[in-house]
This record gives C-alpha cells, sequence and structure tokens, in this order.
C-alpha cells in the first residue's frame, strides 16, 4: 500500500505558461518588489516623519496635484479631497503604512495637506448638562 500524495498549493509553473505582466496586481502568494517601496518612498529612511497615527485624518488642501506630484503623491490627493484616516489611505493605496507615512511627511512639508486629530467624544457627559435635562424632565 502506497501512502497518499500530497498536493502542492500553487502548482508548478508550466513551460508554456507566460510570465506576469509587469504592471499586473501581484497574484495570491507573490511578494512585492521591495525595491518599488524605496523608490515609492523616496529612499530617505533616515529622515524626520511626521508624527501620524492610523487615526489621523488627512485633507487635501489643493484640489488639483501639481506637474511635479509623483503619481502615488497625485492619488493622495485624489483621494483626501474629503478626510480620510492614514489606515484607509493605506488601504486604498494598497501600500504598507510605513510607505503612506513617508509619502504624507513629503506632503505635509510641502503644504499640500493637512493633518488633523481625529474628533474624539467625551466618555462621559458634562455634569452641568445631565442636570439641566434632569430638571427639564421633572418639570414635564
Amino acid at each position: 500500500m502506497t501512502p497518499p500524495q500530497r498536493q502542492r498549493r500553487h502548482p508548478r509553473s508550466q513551460p508554456s505558461a507566460s510570465p506576469p505582466a509587469p504592471g499586473a496586481p501581484p497574484q495570491e502568494g507573490e511578494k512585492k518588489n521591495p525595491e518599488r517601496l524605496y523608490v515609492i518612498g523616496g529612499g530617505d529612511a533616515d529622515g524626520e516623519r511626521a508624527e501620524l497615527d492610523l487615526v489621523t485624518l488627512i485633507v487635501a488642501r489643493a484640489d488639483d496635484p501639481p506637474a511635479s506630484a509623483t503619481p502615488e503623491q497625485a492619488a493622495v490627493l485624489r483621494l483626501c479631497s474629503a478626510p480620510l484616516s492614514v489606515a484607509e489611505l493605506s488601504a486604498y493605496l494598497n501600500l504598507p503604512f510605513s510607505v503612506v507615512t513617508v509619502l504624507l511627511t513629503e506632503l505635509l512639508t510641502t503644504g499640500l495637506v493637512h493633518a488633523r486629530a481625529p474628533i474624539v467624544r467625551q466618555k462621559v457627559a458634562d455634569r452641568s448638562l445631565l442636570e439641566a435635562v434632569m430638571h427639564g424632565l421633572q418639570r414635564l
């Protein structure tokens, strides 16, 4: 009796199969090219980065991206016509958080975007407001 053979999760590429197009999105199991991320980020790993959190909201100050903007920066400016969090930008651009922070740092220094903290609601309402509501309900 022979043991059952394991099947591969990713079948071996057939010699007649053509390689994927250079601009095609990576398929499942393929890794992104780290050199591309280095180029997108400008290669400035030692530079100062803006203090951005995943929930920091980014708003574009300009309607149209300048001619000198890279494609990724232009995409950020188009997406941020309405406030978007850094996490949403990272997801929409399909880029890691660290690369998005480098892009946003460049845009913040040139003044093309504005970063603001998210609106945080108070956990407990103001005591005077609660008393006013209570007194109003008692008068009814």
